[in-house]
């Protein structure tokens, strides 16, 4: 095993990442602007770096710096033509070309001080010290973490974690989760109407029909839009969402969850068939997680 100083791991870490989220050669001056270092000594510990066989060099206009394997066995990462997508949130935002290489729970025997070390694939300063993550859902036992950060090794890419909550997605399937029929407004409503079946049915967002067919969907931050405009008796049609996110009935409920992570979005419709039989939204999957 390779022996580096603390940096080269500073550098090939930086180096990994960005190739990661540039697909390309990655220049000098890009690592020492992402590490903060001189752009020099960066290039002076790049020349180590190509003699240990950790980097090699592309040449050309569009050339720079590439990390071989080796790299990737001195910093224990794997090296993958295609990483498994472990999504990470920081305060309930998630951070683009971001991703867990590994979760290690290394306090999991004290649940009342339960820590974990999370290694980070991406920019290690997008987290700071009492940020809230949640990390998951990972792609094989779909476990999901929360907790807050306590800790942070730029060197290493690795957040130490609070652990707050930690769920494993059950594989039922989304019917299970549907707490509440499916409530619809027509399309001819204006705003203020739907803002009464939001209240009168203790939800968040409705669904818009039009001769049978779901056209959209209408939430209280669509209405909070229209009444901050004065419209409040406007059309919905004019404030809802027009592209309605849907997933069939017998889907297990890891896939929902992901589902609304990757479009950013509370609520799914639920079909079945094709037919709308309901909607499911966050909150339903984690009150119902929690009571078990």
């Amino acid at each position: 095993m390779v022996e580096l100083t603390v940096i080269q791991r500073e550098i090939l870490s930086a180096l990994i990442n960005l190739f990661r989220e540039k697909g390309r050669a990655i220049k000098g001056e890009e690592i020492s602007e992402r590490i903060d270092r001189n752009p020099g000594t960066v290039r002076n510990q790049m020349q180590s770096l190509k003699a240990l066989g950790l980097v090699e060099g592309v040449p050309g206009p569009k050339g720079g710096y590439k990390a071989t394997s080796a790299a990737y066995q001195a910093l224990n990462l794997s090296h993958m033509d295609k990483e498994a997508e472990v999504p990470i949130y920081r305060n309930g935002e998630r951070v683009l070309n971001t991703n867990v290489a590994d979760i290690d729970l290394n306090t999991v025997r004290h649940p009342d001080m339960c820590r974990a070390s999370i290694q980070i694939l991406g920019d290690i300063r997008n987290f700071d010290v009492g940020d809230t993550i949640q990390i998951g859902p990972t792609p094989v036992n779909k476990l999901m973490v929360r907790g807050d950060v306590v800790g942070r090794d730029d060197i290493s890419g690795i957040v130490l974690l609070s652990i707050n909550e930690m769920i494993s997605l059950p594989k039922k399937p989304v019917k299970d989760y549907i707490n509440h029929k499916l409530i619809t407004v027509p399309s001819t409503s204006t705003v203020k109407d739907a803002l009464v079946a939001l209240a009168r049915n203790d939800i968040h967002g409705v669904p818009v029909e039009e001769g049978g067919k779901i056209v959209g969907i209408i939430t209280y931050t669509d209405i909070g839009r229209a009444i901050s405009a004065d419209k409040g008796n406007s059309r919905v049609t004019e404030f809802m969402t027009p592209r309605v996110i849907t997933i069939e009935s017998d889907k297990p409920m890891y896939e929902a969850v992901a589902l609304m992570n990757r479009n950013k979005i509370g609520r799914l419709l639920v079909t079945e068939d094709g037919r709308p039989k309901g909607m499911i939204t966050r909150v339903d999957v984690i009150s119902r997680l929690t009571s078990y």
